[in-house]
């Protein structure tokens, strides 16, 4: 029976564009996870979006001179371009300013705020007197009082990763004019999580068959060290979502707070858009569901504790709060599967001094096949990693050239030179023992490349997959069908069939991968109905105004995961290599881009 599936992802900020690591660090994996799961024939719903409201887009805005609004939409449609171009298969990739994003926050907040889980705290908070009014977290600096690095945030420090008290930074600057703020009192509305604690504790501890040694480590370490203490979900801003209280004017949520509520409003605007509007329970009220959030590990606390005692605390209060329906509970995530930082060339990636690999950049140079294997075989799944130009350029020659596309285009290519464009018509009751064994080889790996993507392990899985390819090129190493052909006909025949069934099936295997040069090796097999589905933008409006959003709709293939049946005989199209050689001048190219 086919399962319900949540992929959420990271919501960049809409104040840069997105590099390598972000692709590797959420977005792909989250992708090559989904088109996995539509293989097997589940339901899956795969959501993210722009973060439109976090300090990170004013500051951008104020640094450009134009309005924030201005500013979002641009990176928006920047990101619909980089992940059609990557084939990141987004059913809704949306925005957090939209009618339903507030309309969905608002009343999570409402939920705990009947629940009573929410209370009101005057605190000191950084004022700038030149300004004339608060200053949001990130456009004050200073020195962390854990580390000592000067150049943290008021509420994090990128240094050594921990949430910081605002009032406790040394040396506070403004970042807009470089002036001293002082700290004034105002009066914010805070989530108690002392009292979900033991909640998010037996949640956590649950997971630990399936979670990430890293992730359960850091969560439950955290806790046990600090516990999980009240925090303010609302600021002085006047940019965001208002506070849905009387007298809260000129005071926003927190944009902690509410973007994370981003992975269940989308699925409520993806099912209004599709004429389901009860459909988004399937995912977020049913207990059967898995949720599988696909984030980096500075976000990790965020997911794996904070998330779900918000959820934890609504109770089932939301659904009734937003649309009247009782009864409904909230489904807790799953998984966490994040993934550390991918560095490059041995330097951490820097946006400002330009060291980074740009997406869109990158996509304009390289197959997008050639970039998501490279960011595949190289994810940081359980350590840093490092994007290496030299390395990309060998990998993208030695095993996509030389082991997997040599592979097909030799095979396809001499079947359809010597069986005037067929694959070799023979009978399978004539297929020997080494035949027999090569296709129950490769269809094992349905359930072992399976597995490993079951379990998120996807450089694992990757690297199986080219194990079963190079299986097939040692049985045509054992078999030599190019010479076969010369004095035995029949028996290159057989040869070149089960090679043939045996590419077909890992053409399947690889597809969550290389989705691109999978679906052309389908259409050289002469298949008439895609491997995948389809990516597009549509406009949708609400009160908001106009936005585009990113949306998938999946083919009609079915349950595609599965060993090849091609038929004897069966008609082949013209066979084209798959991807393309690299020169070796590419990695200094490349790196003489760096640092400018």
């Amino acid at each position: 029976m086919p399962e319900n599936i949540l992929i959420a992802i990271a919501w960049p900020y809409s104040n840069a564009e997105i590099h390598v690591g972000n692709i590797t660090g959420s977005h792909l994996p989250g992708d090559i996870v989904a088109r996995y799961h539509r293989l097997k024939g589940n339901r899956v719903l795969m959501v993210s979006g722009t973060d439109s409201h976090g300090t990170p887009v004013t500051v951008k805005a104020d640094s450009l001179g134009k309005p924030v609004e201005e500013v979002y939409k641009q990176y928006h449609n920047t990101f619909l371009e980089l992940f059609q171009g990557y084939g990141i298969t987004y059913d809704l990739f949306t925005s957090t300013h939209t009618e339903n994003h507030f309309k969905v926050s608002q009343s999570i907040f409402l939920a705990l705020k009947q629940n009573g889980f929410l209370f009101t705290q005057k605190s000191m908070q950084w004022y700038s007197p030149a300004a004339g009014k608060f200053l949001p977290d990130r456009y004050v600096e200073g020195t962390c009082y854990i580390c000592n690095y000067d150049g943290a945030r008021s509420d994090q420090c990128d240094n050594c990763g921990n949430v910081l008290e605002p009032e406790k930074l040394l040396n506070p600057r403004s970042k807009n004019d470089g002036s001293t703020p002082e700290l004034r009192e105002t009066e914010h509305f805070y989530i108690d999580l002392s009292k979900l604690e033991p909640h998010v504790i037996a949640f956590l501890k649950a997971r630990s068959g399936h979670m990430r040694d890293t992730v359960l480590g850091e969560s439950l370490g955290k806790i046990q060290a600090e516990g999980l203490k009240p925090r303010p979900i609302t600021r002085d801003l006047d940019w965001g979502i208002p506070v849905p209280v009387e007298g809260w004017q000129n005071k926003c949520l927190y944009v902690w707070f509410e973007a994370v509520i981003g992975y269940l409003s989308a699925a409520i605007e993806w099912a209004n858009i599709s004429r389901q509007p009860a459909a988004w329970k399937d995912w977020w009220a049913n207990p059967a569901a898995r949720q599988y959030y696909f984030i980096g590990k500075d976000n990790i606390f965020f997911h794996t504790s904070l998330w779900p005692a918000e959820l934890m605390g609504v109770g089932e209060q939301f659904a009734e709060i937003f649309n009247g329906e009782k009864g409904v509970k909230l489904t807790l995530p799953h998984d966490v599967p994040a993934n550390q930082f991918m560095n490059l060339e041995g330097d951490k990636i820097s946006g400002s001094r330009n060291w980074a690999v740009w997406g869109r950049d990158a996509l304009a140079a390289y197959d997008p096949d050639a970039l998501r294997y490279y960011l595949t075989v190289n994810m940081p799944e359980s350590k840093d990693s490092d994007w290496d130009w030299a390395e990309f350029v060998e990998r993208n020659n030695s095993e996509l050239v030389a082991t997997w596309g040599n592979l097909a285009n030799r095979v396809l290519s001499f079947s359809y030179k010597h069986w005037e464009g067929h694959a070799p018509d023979v009978s399978l009751a004539d297929l020997r023992e080494t035949d027999k064994t090569l296709l129950a080889t490769i269809e094992g790996g349905f359930t072992s490349v399976g597995d490993l993507l079951e379990a998120v392990k996807l450089r694992e899985a990757l690297k199986e997959t080219f194990r079963l390819a190079t299986e097939v090129n040692r049985y045509l190493d054992a078999n030599a069908p190019w010479q076969a052909i010369k004095t035995d006909r029949a028996a290159a025949a057989l040869t070149i069939y089960t090679a043939l069934r045996a590419i077909d099936s890992l053409k399947v295997l690889f597809a969550p991968f290389l989705p691109f040069t999978s679906q052309k090796l389908h259409q050289i097999f002469g298949y008439a109905t895609p491997l995948a589905g389809e990516q597009y933008v549509e406009e949708i409006s609400d009160s908001l105004g106009a936005h585009t959003g990113l949306r998938y709709k999946a083919g009609e293939s079915g349950n595609t995961w599965q060993p090849s049946q091609l038929q004897p005989g069966a008609p082949l199209q013209q066979p084209e290599p798959l991807f393309k050689k690299l020169d070796a001048a590419v990695a200094e190219m490349e790196r003489g881009k760096l640092g400018g």
